[in-house]
């Protein structure tokens, strides 16, 4: 069965940067659509970044437009993480599924899931 590997995760300082890969591991996965999502101590997972693998189309969350972006290389997808700040600081998690448009950041929607990687930004 196709899982996700996540890397990249590690710690920053405030305005740093940091590139986290999801690559698929146990063979090709041939999901429409491919997800970044983190999760804060004590909260639901929010979507943060997420694009339609076909279209290459994108969406993200308001507070990380204009600092991160999500792009993709053959079998594996980026999040780059530009201007980090403190509140950035969470595990992170990509997750692949057959998810549209208008459902690119709702948790339910992913199907497959990493393991997660760390993110801290320290200020």
């Amino acid at each position: 069965q196709v899982q996700l590997v996540e890397s990249g995760g590690g710690s920053v300082q405030s305005g740093g940067s940091l590139t986290l890969s999801c690559a698929p591991s146990g063979g090709p996965y041939n999901y429409y659509s491919l997800g970044w999502f983190r999760q804060f101590p004590g909260k639901e997972r929010e979507g943060v970044a997420a694009t339609i693998l076909t279209t290459g189309k994108h969406r993200y969350i308001d507070s990380v437009k204009d600092r991160f972006t999500i792009s993709r290389d053959k079998a594996t997808v980026y999040l780059q993480m530009n201007d980090l700040k403190p509140e950035d600081t969470a595990m992170y998690y990509c997750a692949a599924g057959y998810v549209g448009w208008s459902r690119l950041l709702t948790e339910g929607s992913y199907t497959i899931w990493g393991q997660g990687t760390q993110v801290t930004v320290s200020s």
